[in-house]
Parts: C-alpha cells; sequence; structure tokens
C-alpha cells in the first residue's frame, strides 16, 4: 500500500492542470482501486542483424478479476542500429468494454525510441512512445477526442547478473495532448455555467503515471516468460455538454488507482 500511496502523491505533484474555470474550482473524484489482470502472447522474428519483427496479442481482466474488458492484438518492427540506440513503429487493434457492456474497437498506431547505457550487469533505458489512437465516439460533441495522441515517457532498470533470470523495474509518465478545452464562466447565483465555448481539442497534460516490477525467466534461447506488476495512477478530464454542444452541463477529474497482476510469453526466432 505505501507503495501505492507514494505512485499517487508523485502524480499529483508532477500534474500541471487548470484547476479554476472563472471563478469555479473543478472538483476532483475521490479515489477509486481496482485490481486486474493480464496475459500475453508474442513472437519475435530476427529478420535481419539489428531488424526484428513481433506479432502480440494480450487480454486484460478488472473489476477484481472479474470482468474481461478489453483485447489487443498488434504487429510491430524495431530496428537497432547499434548497441544503444533502438526504434520501432507499428500498429494495434484494441477492443475495449465499454461501461455499458458494449465492445467497441480502437485503431492505435506508434512509434517509439529509446536508448540503453550499460554499467556492468545493469542495464538503464530511456524509452519514448508516441501514440495516435482512433476510437468511435458516439458522445455528444467535445466531450471526448476521436484521435487522442500522447506520449509515454520511460526509465527502466534491469540487472542481467542472475543467468535465466532478469529481474526490473520502471517508472513512465503518460501526457496527453489534444484532451477537448473550452472557456466557460461560473454564476454562483444560479450554480449554473454560462458562457460556454469549445477551444479546440488542444488541452496538454499528465493523465497517468505508472510503477512496474518484475522479472524476466528465459526458459531456453527461443522462449521465455514475463511476470510483472503494474499500478497506474489515472487522472483523467471529464467534460459533460448538452447534446447540441453548446452548454456545459458539468465538468471534473476523475482519479483512478489500479493494479494488475500480469504474466506474458515470449517465442524468439
Amino acid at each position: 500500500m505505501k507503495i501505492r500511496h507514494i505512485l499517487a502523491c508523485a502524480l499529483l505533484a508532477a500534474l500541471a492542470l487548470p484547476g479554476r474555470a472563472q471563478g469555479y474550482t473543478i472538483p476532483v473524484s475521490d479515489l477509486e482501486s481496482d485490481f486486474g489482470a493480464r496475459m500475453s502472447l508474442s513472437v519475435d522474428k530476427k529478420l535481419s542483424k539489428g531488424l526484428h519483427l513481433e506479432a502480440y496479442t494480450e487480454g486484460r481482466m478488472s473489476d477484481n478479476f472479474s470482468n474481461l474488458d478489453r483485447i489487443d492484438a498488434g504487429l510491430g518492427l524495431t530496428y537497432k542500429p547499434g548497441t544503444i540506440f533502438k526504434f520501432g513503429a507499428g500498429y494495434t487493434m484494441i477492443e475495449k468494454k465499454s461501461d455499458a457492456g458494449n465492445w467497441k474497437m480502437r485503431h492505435r498506431a506508434w512509434a517509439s525510441a529509446s536508448a540503453t547505457l550499460k554499467a556492468g550487469d545493469w542495464r538503464f533505458q530511456f524509452k519514448e512512445r508516441l501514440q495516435l489512437t482512433h476510437k468511435e465516439v458516439n458522445e455528444i460533441k467535445h466531450q471526448t477526442t476521436p484521435n487522442s495522441l500522447t506520449l509515454k515517457s520511460r526509465f527502466k532498470v534491469s540487472y542481467k547478473g542472475l543467468r535465466e533470470w532478469t529481474p526490473y523495474g520502471y517508472l513512465e509518465v503518460r501526457n496527453v495532448f489534444n484532451d477537448p478545452a473550452c472557456s466557460v464562466t461560473w454564476s454562483t447565483a444560479t450554480q449554473t455555467f454560462g458562457d460556454y465555448t469549445f477551444l479546440g481539442y488542444n488541452h496538454a497534460y499528465v493523465n497517468r503515471l505508472r510503477g512496474c516490477i518484475g522479472t524476466e525467466y528465459k526458459l531456453s534461447k527461443s522462449h521465455s516468460l514475463d511476470f510483472y506488476l503494474l499500478t497506474d495512477y489515472c487522472y483523467d478530464k471529464k467534460t459533460d455538454t448538452y447534446s447540441n454542444g453548446t452548454y456545459l452541463r458539468s465538468i471534473s477529474y476523475e482519479r483512478t488507482l489500479n493494479t494488475a497482476i500480469c504474466v506474458g510469453y515470449k517465442f524468439s526466432f
């Protein structure tokens, strides 16, 4: 529990979010917690020196391991020109269950760049991953971004001195660049919003901090397992407008703390 609280406090310190809207303090929800699981399979094919093609799929469970709410499948291509830098790009198809229980498809394109530094058996990696996610938006106008642009920045430390085992840990910050933005005033007399103006999809802020500890286990040259524990502290803006998209009903920030027990299998050849 202490680690979870530290992560939550760290993200609150890192956030640079607007707290008021013309005299109105934007409310922040109580922190909600959830436990889940992730299971993944991947195949890594070496095409040539430094060039790899990977296919992967993952299933995610939430609501205290009772609800399968997301399935991913994708392809990625990575290239490592030397011992330090590595570049990648790929596509992921995502089937995600909505709060109403309906499955909706999302399409994600991503590109990444990383640098790894070695110090004996220790590895220190800095990685940036830019993602563009297209999703079906049936909500009222200006409530949800149809093409979400995010950047994940990760610092990872791993140890290679235990033969088949490679323990690791990382911290990751996710920035969203294009949430809906608006200008609005608040009437204390009528307790309603007024002068609502949609300003476009340009609100940028930190909306997730992730902490992870885990270990990889090498079964053989081609087969490996990955066991890890994730904790995500999320801070998401929720906007509710009237059906014509010209009046604001409510605006708030939702906080969640999600923990997942994860296992993955990889076949490399």
